[in-house]
């Protein structure tokens, strides 16, 4: 079944429609989410509250982006809201740790890294949260995820150009931080 089918039977409440939009794409948002809250749990949560919404304003979906771009747009809004919600709490709790700065634990385990790798891929996600939101997003969308520049700039609602600007910047600031890390490993 073709999406815009699958799209239609879900605004008619078609639940088993559901399904295979949830099946199809679960497993790459759950991802997507990961890369973001580098939590597994709190991933978990995200990745629902992204089904929740997919589900609740699927009948607004205009057919102007591709349905993944849609989707991936509702999981880096859901994330960006989630971790601006545990920065708040946070604060609120008078421990202020600014998000760029906080470390990822060791027990971070994502489904894409092995053990071996473990103690870099930490010091690359680490280095990934001192980017700023837009060299991340941009950054992790086409890296991580493996968008095209044009799918991210639908994403973001931003030029082409500035797309590879902020990628570009990524990098340099990955390689600066990433250079003190292999610096003082050696």
């Amino acid at each position: 079944m073709e999406e815009i089918e699958l799209i239609k039977k879900i605004t008619e409440g078609d639940e088993n429609a559901f399904k295979v939009i949830y099946e199809q794409y679960s497993k790459r948002i759950f991802n997507t989410v990961l890369h973001f809250v580098q939590n597994h749990s709190d991933a978990e949560d995200v990745t629902q509250e992204v089904f929740i919404e997919i589900f609740r304003s699927i009948s607004g979906f205009k057919y102007g982006s591709t349905f993944f771009t849609w989707i991936y747009r509702i999981a880096v809004t859901k994330s960006l809201e989630f971790i601006r919600h545990k920065k708040r709490k946070k604060r609120f709790a008078f421990n202020i740790i600014s998000e760029p700065d906080e470390i990822i634990s060791e027990d971070f385990n994502h489904p894409g890294v092995d053990i071996e790798n473990k103690e870099r891929a930490l010091a690359l996600f680490n280095a990934i949260r001192k980017l700023s939101k837009n060299q991340r997003i941009a950054f992790t969308s086409n890296k991580i995820d493996g968008l095209e520049y044009k799918e991210i700039a639908e994403i973001m609602k931003i030029s082409l150009s500035s797309v590879e600007s902020l990628i570009f910047r990524a990098k340099e600031k990955l390689k600066k931080l990433l250079y003190y890390y292999y610096k003082n490993i050696i």
